[in-house]
């Protein structure tokens, strides 16, 4: 039994360390996304999230972020100070805020398109699903 146990604990402490390892490298990608695009990969991933989907609540995009509500909060409060994203009140009914990306916010994802980081072997064949 003694062995069993020693055998799975190094194959939960193999697994953990390799969480690790994706956490430190997708910590560097953002460090030098930051850098070139003068944006954190979550306000890239929501302006992205704002052109696939013409307008979100707040709420909707914390859900396809991820993210808190009040982490999200915060993307947007950063993407709507550099104009990339602009509220828009609801058709229907008002009380509803909804955020849409902007013509300069299209511009911002243009440019990151064209100056594609590198990203790291190791992080790519995981995204790519290769080994």
């Amino acid at each position: 039994i003694m062995q069993e146990w020693t055998f799975l604990f190094s194959m939960m402490m193999d697994k953990l360390c390799k969480i690790r390892d994706i956490q430190r490298l997708v910590n560097q990608y953002e460090i030098e996304f930051e850098k070139l695009h003068g944006l954190c990969l979550n306000e890239g991933m929501a302006l992205c999230s704002l052109t696939k989907k013409h307008k979100l609540s707040s709420g909707e995009l914390s859900e396809t972020l991820g993210l808190t509500h009040s982490n999200t909060s915060k993307v947007i409060a950063s993407v709507e100070r550099k104009g990339y994203v602009e509220r828009v009140i609801g058709q229907e009914d008002k009380r509803h805020m909804y955020f849409t990306i902007t013509a300069k916010g299209r511009e911002a994802l243009e440019r990151i398109h064209k100056k594609e980081l590198e990203i790291p072997d190791a992080l790519d064949n995981l995204i790519s699903g290769t080994k």
